[in-house]
């Protein structure tokens, strides 16, 4: 008997009521909702940046030792007959005494396991700032920071010519690799012009020979122009904000709006609205994607007075921290409490500090492991024969070679860094 086949028949689907097909549709469409609001989780291993390299973190700067490494003479890019030299900071050419011991000297962060920062390589560097300019702009000690930097650029590329346009002070152009680095002189960085007693307001004539009227919402003319030129930038300011700079019968005034501020400020207050005026203009004019730094104060070494009250700095090594039986030996030359005559590189970084906090603009800080450097001033070698007796000892800027080229390579390695990282 032949086997009967069953009909076929589709497969029965449970009923829902329409109630509960419009809970389940909400319930997904909350669902869905939900998952769009949630971030998605991280990716277990994030691309983060490498480490800065040795010289090239804030830390390297702060935590470190001075120790000689006897090669480093050797190694110097320049010597005396660099065409970028200035006369008085050229030591070689001036018979500075011990100038292989100033630059026997290395910087060994505590960071780097034991290496001092590396040197620069000129022609690397050159090469990743291809067609790229470098400005520095402030005070003298940018410039002494400048020659430096043209000089040991300049073993790269002996073509290297010297650079003075868009209102440069001084700087050097290297035609193989199409970079200009150049320093632009705005000693306090606001506007500031003398006004004879004549046309002053102020009503002691016999006394005040007139006054330098200070615009601190106006950058100086020397930089007012070339916000958008550079791509980095390195700004500093200080060393003219004493009385030594503007003594009593010929004071600083300080203008807001071309009206005078009243009441009047004291030369350090009105440092504190100068840096936050020009801090606030470099955000507002010059571009993001520009590279700014702040160089931190160049610290004085003059002992046993002032320039101007025969203060020398003839020694032969660096300072040390801390001796057995003198401890803090930093602290006695540069602590603001002990009122000494070189106090004022903590006090004029301690407003700067300040005044970059949040703002997009790195700090350099070179000034503590430069207080270590007595030794590395040009002291008595100045180059002119009655330099000393009318000047006194320079006491405050550096021979070069010298300490200089090691902030040399510390710029070289924060530049790389920050453009290579973003």
């Amino acid at each position: 008997m032949a086997h009967q086949r069953h009909p076929s028949f589709p497969p029965t689907w449970p009923r829902f009521s329409p109630a509960i097909l419009a809970v389940l549709a909400v319930s997904l469409a909350l669902l869905y909702t939900t998952s769009l609001l949630i971030p998605p989780s991280p990716s277990p291993n994030p691309r983060r940046p490498p480490p800065p390299p040795c010289g090239g973190a804030a830390v390297d700067l702060a935590a470190g030792r001075w120790a000689r490494d006897p090669l480093r003479p050797a190694r110097s890019f320049y010597d005396g007959t660099c065409s970028f030299h200035r006369n008085a900071w050229n030591c070689l050419r001036n018979g500075r005494e011990g100038m292989e011991s100033i630059n026997s000297w290395a910087w060994y962060p505590d960071r780097c396991g034991g290496e001092a920062i590396p040197r620069i390589d000129p022609d690397a560097f050159l090469g990743f700032m291809r067609g790229r300019r470098i400005g520095f702009v402030g005070d003298s000690l940018n410039e002494n920071f400048l020659v430096a930097f043209l000089c040991a650029l300049r073993s790269a590329d002996r073509g290297a010519r010297k650079w003075k346009r868009k209102g440069a002070w001084r700087g050097g152009y290297f035609p193989k690799f199409d970079v200009t680095v150049a320093y632009h002189r705005a000693v306090l960085l606001a506007k500031y012009t003398w006004q004879p007693a004549e046309h002053s307001t102020n009503e002691d004539k016999d006394r005040v020979k007139g006054i330098y009227k200070v615009d601190i919402d106006a950058p100086a003319d020397d930089w007012v122009n070339i916000t958008k030129f550079y791509d980095v930038l390195i700004f500093n300011t200080g060393h003219w904000w004493g009385p030594d700079k503007f003594p009593k019968e010929r004071p600083l005034v300080f203008y807001r709006g071309g009206e005078p501020i009243d009441p009047p400020l004291g030369i350090f207050d009105g440092l504190k609205v100068v840096l936050e005026s020009m801090i606030s203009y470099i955000e507002k004019e010059v571009p993001k994607k520009t590279l700014k730094f702040w160089r931190t104060q160049s610290p004085r070494h003059f002992h046993g007075g002032d320039w101007d009250h025969n203060g020398s700095c003839l020694f032969s090594e660096p300072l040390r921290e801390k001796f057995e039986l003198m401890p803090g030996q930093l602290d006695s030359w540069f602590d603001p409490r002990n009122k000494g005559v070189n106090k004022e590189a903590r006090e004029v970084n301690s407003l700067v500090q300040q005044a970059v906090l949040g703002a997009d603009i790195k700090l350099l800080n070179l000034t503590h492991l430069s207080e270590f450097r007595a030794d590395a001033h040009p002291a008595i070698w100045l180059g002119k024969k009655d330099a000393v007796a009318i000047w006194g000892q320079d006491c405050m800027h550096w021979c070069l070679p010298g300490l200089p080229d090691i902030w040399v390579d510390i710029l070289a390695a924060q530049i790389l860094y920050n453009m290579e990282t973003g």
